[in-house]
């Protein structure tokens, strides 16, 4: 295949991962989200990897091209949802204020032509890649058919989960030596140090889409690992730091819920000023 044939048939696909593919063609990616660097990864050399939720396999092909000994690449949301049928009925459901019906996904909205895995099948091959697709959703499929992995990917994922810590839990069970898992958080200032769980009944978390369920604090997310049977959970990315002005407003809420306990002060909500303004 051509330079330009590869031109043509990208243009065709709608992509959420922006990868490689040689000949100075890059795919055009819709998410903004900064893919994770080798320093964030485990080392993928020699090792089995499993790709929970690998839409159009940016993470599968980069394990495999980091010397991965066999890669396994697993979904069935993106690739068999049709996002444009699925995604006038969320817009329908946004405008009436009410809330969408999920069981649709898999009767209503499913493409068993899997459209959604073309990106997939076009990067694969085009890399020339020996990446195996498995089309099945990690929550219900048997787990002892799937088997275990050296190294499990579990990026972008937790937070489409109604049941997280059942999620999380099915996770360890494919895991054999450590798993990465990436996600959407939440920082609450007055309890920085909580495990917690935002919950989204609705589109509050990323707008129009209806799919986000959870959003948990760091400690949260932890907690959370370490409760599905994780003996060892490493942070390798945290939140950004604080704007100066949000750390002193930190400080002061933090001074005033410790005095408020202590018995020292009544706690009073009142309008104040302005917020200041961000200063460099």
């Amino acid at each position: 295949m051509g330079p330009e044939e590869i031109r043509r048939r990208v243009s065709e696909v709608t992509w959420c991962h922006s990868i490689d593919l040689g000949h100075g063609i890059v795919t055009p990616g819709l998410s903004n989200v900064r893919p994770l660097s080798d320093a964030e990864l485990p080392s993928f050399d020699g090792r089995s990897v499993l790709d929970v939720g690998a839409w159009d396999g940016l993470y599968s092909f980069r394990a495999e091209q980091a010397g991965a000994a066999a890669v396994t690449a697993l979904d069935h949301y993106a690739w068999g949802v049709d996002v444009p049928a699925r995604q006038a009925y969320w817009d329908k459901c946004a405008a009436e204020g009410a809330l969408p019906d999920h069981s649709r996904d898999l009767t209503d909205f499913w493409d068993p032509s899997l459209p959604g895995r073309k990106g997939f099948d076009l990067a694969r091959e085009v890399l020339g890649s020996r990446v195996k697709p498995v089309v099945g959703d990690l929550m219900t499929m048997e787990l002892d058919a799937l088997g275990q992995f050296d190294v499990v990917l579990y990026l972008g994922v937790l937070y489409h989960m109604p049941e997280p810590l059942t999620a999380l839990r099915r996770v360890r069970a494919v895991t054999r030596e450590v798993a990465a898992i990436e996600t959407v958080a939440v920082r609450v200032l007055a309890q920085r140090d909580a495990s917690l769980l935002a919950f989204y009944a609705g589109n509050e978390l990323g707008g129009a889409d209806f799919g986000n369920w959870f959003a948990p604090t760091q400690n949260g997310l932890v907690d959370l690992c370490r409760a599905a049977g994780f003996r060892r959970v490493e942070v390798r990315r945290g939140p950004p730091p604080l704007q100066p002005w949000r750390d002193h407003f930190r400080r002061n809420i933090d001074r005033a819920m410790h005095q408020y306990r202590a018995g020292t002060m009544p706690l009073q909500l009142r309008r104040g000023p302005a917020t200041p303004p961000c200063r460099a």
